[in-house]
């Protein structure tokens, strides 16, 4: 091969290097989001008699979940379900002391955040009652919307919504309910008393419905349920 075809050859193959070859960056690697905490104690819809007496009126707890996976840092939320008051801690483990009214219902959740992404984890949500001195009667935990969900829309398809809910008790002795239900907010109108825990309401296109369970133990202990909402479209 003669000078001049080796230098041909040369150009050439620097031409192919330089047009085609951008060399493409090292891809960063992705920030990792935090996973929900899975929750330990106190357990769902019981009675927590562990913990720390300090007086007649409080106690304090230990709560404690699993360690998320990609988690920095957790803040437990803790709703009082007789005054709505909340109580917040932010924690670096997966456990928090926490001092508590005794003799109340509460409901707890944690949420999980990390150093390296702007995403909040939620854990499920979780009730419990907080014991008191001497108690054989407990009132039933307020009840959770099932169907429609909290703030859900949903389509018109016949005139009536089928409203669903979960009661608990400590006691198991829950034996009946009173739904509260309109376009007011709160809703005025009684549906009735039943044992069930479902029945149908009617419904019109456009509008948006309110309402709410009040459950009731054979021990006549009463709890009511948050204003509940969905729209019909």
């Amino acid at each position: 091969m003669g000078d001049l075809s080796r230098v041909f050859l040369l150009i050439s193959a620097l031409a192919m290097f330089s047009c085609g070859g951008s060399i493409e960056p090292v891809a960063q690697d992705k920030a990792e989001d935090p996973l929900p905490a899975t929750l330990i104690f106190p357990e769902n819809n019981s009675e927590c008699k562990e913990g720390t007496v300090i007086n007649d009126q409080q106690s304090t707890i230990t709560f404690q979940w699993e360690a998320s996976t990609n988690t920095d840092s957790y803040t437990v939320h803790i709703t009082n379900l007789e005054t709505t008051s909340e109580t917040i801690k932010d924690v670096h483990t997966n456990e928090a002391e926490i001092t508590l009214d005794r003799s109340t219902p509460y409901k707890w959740y944690v949420t999980s955040e990390s150093n390296s992404s702007e995403v909040v984890a939620q854990s499920a949500t979780w009730k419990f009652y907080n014991a008191g001195n001497g108690e054989v009667s407990h009132a039933p935990f307020p009840a959770e919307a099932v169907n429609p969900e909290m703030g859900e829309s949903i389509d018109l398809e016949t005139g009536t919504v089928n409203l669903t809910w979960e009661g608990n008790d400590i006691d198991g002795d829950i034996v009946e309910f009173e739904i509260f239900y309109g376009s007011n907010n709160p809703p005025t109108t009684s549906l009735g008393v039943l044992t069930e825990s479902n029945l149908g309401a009617e419904i019109s296109a456009g509008q948006t419905y309110y309402w709410y369970v009040r459950t009731f133990d054979s021990q006549g202990n009463i709890s009511e349920s948050d204003t509940f909402e969905f729209k019909v479209n």
